[in-house]
């Protein structure tokens, strides 16, 4: 790689171990995240936000991901923007947020601003589409994404208040899900997932959720609606039917267990314009490579070992930032590692739907 192209000093940019980044939250679980981590469990820890440049909104810290060393990558990204992510930048900012999320109970009935509302109502160019890869599941878990029918606002607007649950429940989608299943959750659809179920979260940087069930979370109504109020936040929140023919389109399905040398994109295509989580899981003797680029990395299992302008060892429950002049980079050994990125062109494509 030419150094000169991405503005950068002598010192080689090389992937840094992170600290475990665990965030307590309302909802119970976590005991699948520090088992893969290698950590005690932490009641009420249910979330751990890996490599995150963003915070909880609640606060000014919560959710910071920190080095092995205790840098901040907000402020490794924000004072060498050409060599985390290859474009100028001041903020800090990545594109992209990884999570695990382990729900001991059921998470409420929600949605997320798309990029249009946040930028006319929240000063933000990102909404909040995510998507989700079950990494474990309990027997009968399930999630529930989307409408099954159209829904009338003024219905739902009275369900809402009177948080009714059960009736909020039966109008979407009820899945059970298995390891391996990936789901594109796109802004403004209602969604919510089911207690036993380990998510890899992947998603648009922000942290704006509409409420439409508080009842189960220690949130008020006051506090369900980003400060909007209900009347104008209604209108990030779709009352449209997701079809069978449209859900099937936000629904994969991936063998984590498979090795092959390629990249394997673990979600469905619509999601890429947003982030992609690939899984890198080699065969014996050989590797497999990815283009370079910002990246946060989790190691499920395995050892192995990343080789770019350097090569960096990796084990089972690490997870890693890589800076965009690491280059392409390969993983060879044993090791089965998740990769998020930024969605292709995420600073400013042409097209207008990726905003950096």
């Amino acid at each position: 790689m030419d150094r000169r192209a991405w503005g950068l000093g002598p010192v080689t940019a090389v992937p840094r171990l992170l600290q475990p980044n665990l965030v307590h939250h309302f909802y119970a679980g976590g005991a699948r995240i520090a088992e893969l981590r290698g950590l005690p469990p932490v009641e009420r820890c249910p979330e751990e936000w890996v490599g995150a440049t963003v915070t909880r909104a609640d606060s000014a810290d919560v959710g910071l991901a920190r080095t092995a060393d205790g840098a901040l990558v907000r402020d490794l990204v924000a004072a060498d923007p050409l060599a985390w992510v290859g474009a100028a930048s001041t903020s800090g900012d990545t594109g992209v947020l990884l999570k695990l999320l382990d729900a001991a109970q059921r998470l409420p009935v929600h949605a997320h601003p798309d990029r249009a509302f946040a930028a006319r109502h929240l000063a933000c160019p990102y909404g909040k589409t995510e998507a989700w890869l079950v990494l474990d599941a309990d027997d009968g878990a399930v999630v529930y994404l989307g409408w099954r029918s159209d829904v009338d606002p003024v219905e739902l607007a009275q369900r809402r208040d009177a948080q009714d649950s059960d009736w909020m429940l039966e109008q979407l989608h009820r899945i059970p899900v298995r390891p391996g299943d990936g789901f594109l959750v796109p802004a403004g659809t209602p969604h919510a997932i089911g207690a036993g179920v380990f998510v890899a979260e992947v998603q648009e940087p922000t942290d704006f959720s509409l409420l439409l069930e508080w009842s189960v979370t220690t949130a008020t109504r006051d506090e369900s609606h980003l400060g909007l109020g209900f009347d104008l936040a209604m209108d990030a929140v779709s009352t449209t039917a997701l079809g069978t023919e449209a859900l099937a389109g936000f629904t994969v399905h991936h063998d984590l267990t498979t090795r092959t040398g390629a990249a394997v994109p673990l979600l469905p295509e619509a999601g890429d314009p947003y982030f992609r989580l690939d899984l890198l899981a080699p065969p014996p003797g050989q590797e497999t490579v990815l283009p370079a680029g910002f990246a946060v990395l989790v190691v499920l299992s395995g050892t192995g070992v990343i080789e770019g302008t350097d090569a960096v060892p990796v084990g089972g429950g690490q997870s890693f930032v890589v800076p965009a002049a690491f280059g392409s980079w390969r993983l060879v050994g044993d090791a089965r590692v998740l990769a998020a990125r930024p969605g292709e062109g995420w600073r400013g494509s042409p097209d207008g739907r990726i905003v950096g």
